[in-house]
């Protein structure tokens, strides 16, 4: 995509969020007694993010359509806008805030293409280990230099054409590391082929990053069940269009999950079955837990409510670590005891997901016992209560997983709720049209 391109369409997807006061304000969400609700989800902020960097080195004359309004994903925009500006004595920095998909998919980006910058994020965000990619693309003859700390962002980097070839990557800490190394794979003189070693996480989102590349042309394949080819054939321009987002439907999922009305039901729009979002298997998960799935042929999802007989749930999220904190909360609350597994990548997200979530579900009486990569609850000794204040930590997936818990306990208190506009801007707005009163509790 083209300098002028980008400069000239940013504003038709909003511009980075101003900064929001996020400390002090806390909403109380108090919810209905029934649910008849139809919700346009968000767009996919996992497809909008490889979309962008693929089109760009497409060289494509318009962005991909539907984009998502997230905060990671206009992040993402304006980096990328920003192409005129970044060849000049001195590298400009551009700072991509919390949004850890943008740092390793422009990391590998700015790599192999003309650029100088140096590339930097929150103070959290610079304590997200970036060294296997880095690494990875260094093995490859990226100039890649730490500004601070080894390991960790920010980063110089000098991009140029890289040769590529054969490559070993760990791959049981992030699939982000292995998809960006894929998306510049087309534009490598030689192609890449790239073998994954150790236990591969999250494997549907390296196989939805495949599937985008192959929208815009790209030759790239497994070989084996650890190794993926790709060509050197480069990237066609195509139009693209972003389906709805699979991880902001399990919210909802989780709200009927919790409703004691069985005559309720709720319809989300944009949604394809045969999508290859990882976060798709909500609608397996969550039929054990009384939440069935209906495609419309107008294109719409109708959720209903039925009888749990499920007696216990045991999980492996290797694959969806995204709906990890979702079911965490939606079993806690419905005391439905549980072993999930899987989950070693929550330890470097927005925030130790694991000890966020061990943490809150303990103010709602939910003994959760916690290891390296695994959560449980075998037994639920404690009167739960939802009269309390949960903690974000600036994590938008913390807000958004506890907060349907409303249904559970009448009402319950979000703390720095704004934090949701990093994957799912509208979601206070989406709970109040489904009947949901969310009301501002303080602003000190």
């Amino acid at each position: 995509m083209t300098p002028s391109t980008f400069g000239s369409e940013v504003n038709e997807v909003k511009e980075v969020k101003q900064m929001r006061n996020l400390n002090k304000i806390t909403y109380k969400v108090t919810a209905p007694s029934t649910l008849q609700a139809t919700i346009t989800l968000p767009a996919s902020k996992s497809i909008s993010n490889r979309a962008l960097i693929i089109s760009a080195l497409a060289g494509s004359d318009e962005l991909p359509h539907n984009l998502s309004c997230c905060d990671d994903t206009e992040v993402m925009v304006k980096a990328l806008a920003s192409t005129a500006e970044r060849l000049g004595p001195t590298p400009p920095t551009i700072n991509i805030g919390a949004a850890g998909t943008a740092m390793r998919f422009l990391t590998a980006y700015y790599a192999v293409t003309p650029s100088d910058v140096v590339l930097t994020g929150t103070e959290r965000m610079k304590q997200r280990p970036i060294g296997i990619l880095v690494d990875a693309l260094r093995y490859l003859g990226a100039d890649i230099e730490y500004v601070e700390n080894e390991g960790f962002p920010p980063l110089h980097i000098r991009g140029k054409k890289l040769d590529g070839g054969h490559i070993d990557v760990d791959a049981h800490v992030s699939s982000q590391f292995i998809s960006a190394l894929l998306m510049i794979g087309p534009a490598l003189k030689n192609g890449l082929e790239l073998r994954m070693t150790g236990t591969i996480s999250s494997r549907p989102y390296i196989d939805l990053t495949l599937n985008v590349m192959h929208s815009y042309g790209a030759q790239a394949e497994w070989s084996d069940v650890d190794t993926v080819n790709v060509s050197p054939k480069a990237y066609e321009p195509q139009p693209y269009v972003v389906e709805s987002d699979w991880s902001s439907a399990s919210y909802w999922y989780e709200v009927l999950a919790l409703c004691d009305d069985y005559d309720s039901s709720i319809t989300l729009t944009g949604l394809k079955d045969s999508s290859r979002q990882g976060d798709s298997v909500a609608r397996y998960i969550f039929s054990a837990l009384g939440v069935k799935t209906k495609f419309r042929k107008d294109g719409t999802v109708k959720l209903t409510r039925h009888l749990r007989t499920l007696p216990r749930m045991d999980y492996d999220f290797k694959n969806s670590p995204d709906l990890a904190q979702t079911l965490v909360a939606t079993c806690g609350a419905l005391a439905l005891p549980f072993h999930f597994k899987g989950l070693a990548s929550l330890r470097i997200k927005e925030t130790d997901r694991i000890e966020a979530l061990r943490k809150e579900m303990l103010k709602l009486g939910v003994v959760v016992a916690i290891g390296k990569d695994e959560m449980s609850c075998d037994a639920f000794p404690r009167e739960q209560t939802g009269s309390v204040a949960i903690d974000t930590y600036d994590d938008h997936r913390m807000a958004l997983a506890f907060a349907p818990l409303a249904m559970r306990y009448g009402s319950i208190y979000i703390n720095n709720p704004e934090v949701v506009s990093k994957s799912y801007p509208n979601f206070w707005d989406d709970l109040r049209a489904a009947g949901f009163e969310v009301t501002v509790l303080a602003n000190k």
